[in-house]
């Protein structure tokens, strides 16, 4: 080969690049899953500035995820076939380019355009540091263990994302939160263009222009239709239509999928159990943890009062108890145990955990809660590392963008699943058990009989004993919803652990690299992952 042949990642790259490039994807890792929990601070400062309807309220909410969600498949696959150094550094100043119009948005309208752009960005992001970190590590174990760390600083970065903004928002206006990204975004910008390599191991041919809008669609619909479903019911008509339209686009592109000589995603990945089993215990891992996140930073600052940053501040040992468990204990213990003991044993231990809830209380101190939380995040950091690491190693390394692009979509649906199964659980409780006392104006009682945010809303237009009876009521009746969502969840947690056991019951300890023509098999002879049949 002729000296002047550009790097590729089909040599190994040493330790200096292939730890920089891990540091620059731990960035990238952070700043997406701060966001995602940081603009619920900013909310009350920015709708005081620009006076959104609510309608513009659920929009600048949502807007980041759903098209987030919506574009992760088409960016894996993008990258997979024009290089994922690029579409990473092109998704960077993007981040940063929306983070400033998001920052200065002078209206509701504007707002929502900028965070729909942020999800743009984002879609490039995530798939694109998994994919990097997949090409530099080729060794089994450390690939592992790199992932596990990833994973952990992820679940870090979404506790912090609270506190961060908690703490900006005491000194600094509310873009304060948005404009954070853009140094960070500058730092990975100039350090990737010298650090990352790119690859010459490419998919051939181009994006499939019908495969791109029904990926799209199916995503988008069932997305929404669990998001509708947390706020309205799931028996709204709407509902239904957009989980049948998600559902129909979605059925539509598998179908072309298996028609295609290059697909946007390898749907017979999915034929495999090892490989449905990761990626639905990944997908159960974020229902739980993102659902538990907003449990608890309602039950901290609307029944305990306390303020928005000593709430995040509150629930960050859940989010040390995830970095722990995969970043420290998940790689060694697949090494002695297996992915499927492994990832079974996160999971029951958050089971338990989650029944451990039950016996919280308004009295409850709160050292009292810590190892719970610590515990429930601990075997969620476990599990999802296993799971992360299959479904990153069941393919060859030009196809590992849609592998991940897969993984994170299952992530994001399992988020909005998580918040509209588990709200719905903790809010049909809290209105068939709220005990409000007699004599209350209409709209009083129907915000108070609606949820303990409303209860605490119509408080503050009560006489002063009325108006404690109100709140007594409605924080009794959500601890109660708590209560229920917390065993659902461990319900949830065990019959996940079951089915973990029995998926990723033949993946290998170590998986190798593969090849489109190699499978993956256990010790037994047994394939258990492969790309191609």
């Amino acid at each position: 080969m002729n000296s002047a042949t550009p790097r590729t990642d089909s040599a190994p790259l040493s330790n200096a690049r292939k730890w920089g490039t891990f540091a620059i994807c731990v960035l990238l890792a952070l700043v997406p899953n701060i966001d995602l929990t940081a603009l619920n601070q900013a909310v009350p400062h920015l709708t005081a500035d620009l006076n959104p309807s609510a309608t513009q309220i659920l929009w600048i909410a949502d807007s980041y995820g759903f098209v987030l969600a919506g574009l992760l498949i088409t960016m894996g696959g993008a990258g997979d076939r024009i290089g994922h150094k690029k579409l990473l550094l092109i998704g960077t100043v993007l981040f940063a380019a929306a983070s400033a119009v998001t920052a200065y948005a002078p209206n509701a309208e504007l707002l929502i355009a900028a965070r729909a752009l942020l999800g743009v960005a984002g879609a490039t992001l995530m798939p694109s540091a998994l994919s990097l970190i997949r090409r530099a590590f080729t060794d089994p174990k450390e690939r592992t263990m790199v992932v596990g760390i990833f994973f952990g600083i992820g679940g870090l970065a979404v506790g912090l994302g609270p506190v961060v903004s908690g703490a900006l928002l005491d000194h600094f206006w509310w873009g304060s939160v948005f404009m954070i990204n853009v140094p960070i975004m500058a730092l990975v910008l100039v350090a990737g263009s010298f650090v990352l390599t790119e690859s010459r191991e490419l998919v051939a041919g181009r994006l499939d222009l019908l495969s791109v809008p029904l990926s799209i669609a199916g995503i988008l619909g069932l997305v929404y239709a669990v998001k509708e479903a947390a706020v309205d019911g799931f028996a709204q008509a709407e509902v239904g239509v957009a989980a049948l339209a998600g559902a129909v686009a979605l059925v539509l592109f598998v179908l072309r999928q298996t028609r295609l000589a290059e697909p946007l995603i390898d749907v017979r990945l999915f034929r495999r159990g090892a490989f449905t089993g990761a990626v639905s215990t990944n997908m159960f891992a974020m229902f739980a943890l993102v659902a538990q996140s907003l449990i608890f930073s309602l039950f901290f600052q609307l029944a305990l009062g306390w303020s928005p940053l000593k709430a995040g501040l509150a629930g960050l040992p859940g989010a040390l108890g995830a970095m722990i468990g995969g970043a420290a204990l998940a790689p060694p213990l697949i090494g002695a145990l297996g992915r499927a003991r492994v990832a079974a044993a996160g999971l029951l231990i958050s089971a338990a955990a989650f029944a451990g809830f039950v016996l919280v209380g308004l009295d409850t101190a709160y050292l009292a809660m810590v190892p719970l939380m610590v515990l429930s995040g601990l075997g969620m950091g476990m599990a999802m590392t296993v799971t992360a690491d299959t479904v990153l190693a069941s393919v060859p390394r030009e196809r590992s963008g849609a592998a991940s692009a897969i993984s994170e979509t299952a992530n994001e649906l399992g988020g909005a699943l998580g918040m509209a199964i588990l709200g719905s659980v903790l809010n049909a409780v809290y209105r068939s058990s709220v005990d409000l006392p007699s004599g209350l104006p209409a709209d009083a009682e129907h915000a108070a009989g609606d949820s303990l945010a409303g209860a605490v809303t119509a408080a503050g237009s009560l006489p002063a004993q009325l108006a404690a009876q109100v709140t007594d009521a409605a924080k009794a009746a959500f601890t109660d919803g708590m209560h229920a969502s917390m065993i659902c969840s461990a319900t949830f947690a065990g019959l996940v652990a079951v089915s973990a056991l029995v998926t990723l019951r033949n993946v290998p300890k170590v998986i190798p690299e593969i090849t489109d023509e190699e499978p993956v098999r256990a010790p037994s002879g047994k394939s258990d992952i492969t790309l191609l049949d």
